[in-house]
């Protein structure tokens, strides 16, 4: 382990170079993939012995797309790891809302020896994707603070956004005690007078709360052109849950935001890189991310590619995720909405019936092998 070190750290600066490019090829990202593929082969007690059950070697994995992919559930079952514990590593956990399988625990647990690669790709990725041109834009925050949820991964990600591009006036509104509707209100009126665009970010779910709220009050912004609003993390049985077409409809007309500002991000605490589409205009929307992350669509318990046009999980080769693993098999039902991966995909969903038992099975045989 000692001899990890020193190679992480070569690693990290070359992750870092690599997410600063402007793209990448095909070839560019098959030789830092299998580089990733090789340390955590080396350093990742589990995943090898997962990839050895699978027949997966250091010789026979040619491209991103051979490297075996871990069912996102096997972060509740043990420590997906690179690097030995620290004292100041960072560690992000699942909200263990959903079902708790036999022999995994709650919550599932993303270790980040420092957080330099994520928050390199979630600042690039979201200046380009969110911002769009914007330096700095008022924000508001409608979830927990980082004090709140320190293990929050999502928590990091809107202290990150604030930081890094929100205006000093930038604040949050959902505190320990609540929803501060009066504070909200009072910034969308000052936007509105002002004529500064404003960017409302947070849980869908606190969306869904602050919609019914002005409604409660038969209160509607219009704020002024440039704003935007990113919602991410569905309902999660915190609010009533609203179809697509009637929340974004909703969040538009009750906030005066057209619907191609309202911008949904597709993210999971086990990636280190998130997803984004063009606005919710059109749904589904297309979700797609930069050139460090890539996905294909599976059969879960084979691992092998569906056939264009079909359904498939979602499985996602994420070069940030250094320490754990890059490639997770999801949960998620995915369709490309063209001709291939580089088109991006329409998210359709959990998997369910048949797909959720083959992810299940796929869990499965990741802790047998581990305990093997």
């Amino acid at each position: 382990m000692d001899k990890a070190r020193p190679q992480a750290a070569s690693l990290v600066a070359d992750l870092l170079a690599f997410i600063a490019m402007d793209g990448c090829t095909d070839e560019q990202f098959d030789a830092l993939a299998l580089r990733l593929f090789a340390y955590q082969y080396e350093s990742n007690a589990p995943f090898r012995s997962f990839c050895q059950r699978r027949g997966a070697t250091l010789r026979n994995v040619k491209t991103w797309s051979d490297i075996p992919a871990v069912p996102i559930d096997a972060f509740k079952a043990m420590e997906l790891r690179s690097e030995p514990a620290s004292p100041s590593e960072r560690v992000f956990m699942t909200s263990g809302t959903t079902g708790q399988a036999k022999g995994l625990s709650s919550r599932g647990r993303h270790f980040h020896p420092a957080l330099d690669v994520y928050d390199a790709s979630m600042t690039r990725n979201f200046a380009q994707r969110f911002m769009a041109g914007h330096e700095r834009l008022p924000m508001g925050i409608l979830f927990p603070d980082e004090q709140a949820m320190p293990n929050s991964s999502l928590a990091h990600y809107l202290a990150l956004a604030m930081s890094e591009f929100g205006t000093p006036d930038s604040r949050y509104f959902l505190t320990p005690d609540g929803l501060d509707m009066p504070g909200l209100c009072a910034a969308l009126q000052e936007s509105e007078r002002s004529g500064r665009p404003y960017a409302l970010l947070g849980a869908s779910f606190s969306l869904v709360h602050v919609m019914d709220a002005l409604r409660e009050q038969g209160r509607s912004f219009c704020l002024p052109p440039g704003s935007r609003i990113l919602d991410t993390g569905g309902y999660k049985g915190q609010s009533r849950e609203l179809p697509l077409e009637d929340f974004y409809a909703d969040l538009s007309r009750l906030l005066g935001v057209p619907r191609s500002h309202c911008i949904n991000m597709y993210g999971m605490t086990e990636l280190s890189t998130q997803f984004y589409d063009d606005g919710n205009a059109t749904l589904p929307s297309v979700k797609s991310g930069p050139h460090w992350i890539r996905s294909r669509l599976v059969e879960p318990v084979t691992g092998r590619s569906v056939a264009p046009g079909e359904r498939g999980i979602l499985v996602h080769c994420d070069l940030a995720n250094y320490n754990a693993v890059t490639t997770i098999l999801t949960e998620d039902v995915g369709l490309w909405a063209g001709h291939g991966e580089n088109s991006g995909f329409l998210l359709l969903g959990r998997a369910e019936g048949a797909a959720a038992k083959g992810c299940s099975l796929a869990v499965d045989e990741f802790v047998k092998a581990a305990a093997a």
